[in-house]
This record gives structure tokens, sequence and C-alpha cells, in this order.
């Protein structure tokens, strides 16, 4: 089952990042925290209801066991919402999509384990697919901009404060992952749901003090139920959270990597919704994924 929830997931972020760039203000520096705060609120929404349903007793002494990996996520995805600002020239895609394979290295290093041989080639034909795809997209919008006269601002161009971003997510995402690998699968030190709900409390106690910093400290305009397109995204980020754990509690090696082909569905739905055209080498990097994708879910029904 772990290859399912890791397709889930991808798709869910897939869709989550297509509403993260739309929802997203360059022009607003508190937009980022805004992002924050409505992820936040879906999630402690959602961990409520989870408890209810599933008739699950929630030990807080969780949220401090389970800190170290959700300070981790949260903070390289709060770093990745300022990033937004500066995506149009920078190498934000292709840096950041390589944390699965960061982590999936640091286990594979520190927990060693005996992989199938298309297992292998599958990790990596799926990253390199990534990564090929976000650099050509930032080469095709390049081209666009140039085409069309656009004066590039200072701060979307390749620049150290453009690069710093997708840098720090990728290393901090990609450790997060690694230390969820550790909690969730090599060493069992929690169980899923715990885990999950220590997360998603976490964020709703970080998207409270968003809130109150962005509107009754700093005095913006911020109508939580107006924000549809970051309530979008809220809602797919905590979709693919769900399935995100069990997926890592399962083969987090395999699954790493492959939940960081979430890049390809949302080129995918960006030009099925948004109606933009993909190139022949664009293809070519979707179907080089696909290929991979296919090689890990015929190792998992072996």
């Amino acid at each position: 089952m772990w290859f399912i929830f890791a397709i889930l997931t991808a798709l869910a972020w897939g869709g989550a990042n297509l509403f993260y760039k739309k929802g997203t203000d360059s022009n607003d520096p508190y937009s980022h925290l805004k992002i924050v705060t409505m992820v936040g609120l879906v999630m402690g929404l959602h961990a409520v209801v989870y408890m209810i349903v599933k008739d699950i007793t929630f030990d807080p002494f969780d949220m401090v066991r389970y800190f170290p990996v959700s300070a981790m996520y949260i903070l390289s995805m709060t770093i990745g919402y300022v990033g937004l600002r500066y995506i149009e020239l920078s190498i934000a895609a292709p840096v950041q999509n390589s944390s699965g394979a960061v982590s999936a290295i640091l286990l594979f290093i520190f927990f060693p384990r005996e992989m199938n041989p298309i297992d292998i080639a599958g990790i990596i034909i799926v990253t390199a697919g990534v990564i090929g795809l976000a650099i050509l997209e930032r080469r095709d919008e390049e081209r666009q901009l140039h085409a069309q006269n656009v004066v590039i601002d200072k701060k979307y161009q390749i620049s150290f404060l453009a690069i710093t971003f997708p840098i720090l997510y990728s290393l901090i995402d990609g450790l997060g992952t690694f230390a969820d690998g550790i909690y969730l699968d090599e060493l069992k030190l929690i169980s899923e749901d715990s885990a999950l709900l220590a997360y998603e409390f976490t964020f709703l106690i970080c998207a409270i003090l968003s809130y109150v910093y962005v509107k009754l400290i700093k005095k913006q305009d911020f109508k939580i139920f107006q924000e549809k397109d970051k309530g979008y995204a809220a809602i797919l980020e905590t979709v693919g959270q769900f399935f995100y754990v069990f997926a890592m509690a399962s083969n987090a090696i395999i699954a790493a990597p492959l939940i960081a082909a979430h890049g390809i569905f949302s080129v995918i739905l960006s030009r099925i919704f948004l109606k933009e055209i993909l190139t022949k080498k664009q293809y070519i990097m979707i179907g080089i994924v696909m290929l991979g994708i296919i090689l890990l879910g015929i190792t998992e029904g072996m």
C-alpha cells in the first residue's frame, strides 16, 4: 500500500503547489505567514475530526517527542512559501525537488538495506526526471519573459537571495524526511496516528501565532474566508500529509524520492487548469518520471 499512499501524496501536493502559486502575492511581505495560517488551521481542524472519527486519545507529549520532525517540516515549508515570491527566475524547483533524493541517500547511508536493482533504477529515473523538468520549466519561463520584453526585477533573478531559499528548503526538508523515516520506519519511535496528530497540532499552534502577528500586531488586512486559493492549497496539503505519514511508515527510503515527484503533477495540473502548453522536452521528462514510477510500482507488486 505504500506505493498507493505515495502516489496520492504526490497528487495532493502537486495540486497544492498550483494553488500556492496562485495564492501568493509577491507584493505582500506577509503572504508566507498567511499561508502558514491557512495550512495550520486546516490541519488543526483535520486533527480534531480525525481524533473523533477514529476515537483516538491523543497524548500531548507526542508533540514534544515528534517536535524535531515537525519543526524541520514547518520551517522548510515556511521558507518555501517565502521563496514563492522569487520563483520566476530562481532555480527553486530543481533544488527543492532534490530533497527526496537527499533523504533517501541519508537513510541508505545510516540504515543500509539490500535494495532491488529495479528500485534503485526507479529512484534514479524519478529524481533525474523531476530535476530535468524543473530546469526546463525555468528556461521556458526565462524565454517567455525575454520574448515579451519584460524588465526583470532584480529580486527575481538568479542571485544569492533567490538561491538561498530553495537550498535551505531542500536541506531542511530532506533532513525532516530523513528524521521521519527514522521515527516511522526504521526505529518505530512513534505510531502513524500519533505522528500525524502531533504534526498537525504543532502546525495549528504556528498558525495561531502567525495570525496574531499578521492581524493583531501588524494590523494587516487578512480575511481568512476570502483566501480561497490559499484555502484550497491548505486542504490539499493536509490531504497529502495524511497519506504521506503512512507511506513513510511503510517504506521510507523509496517513498521519499517518489513523493518528491509531486512537482511533475503540479506541472501537469497547471497545464490543464492554466491552459499552458508543454514542449516536447517537457513531455519527454514527464515520460521519464512516469517510467520511474512504473518501475517502483512493479517492485511493490513483487
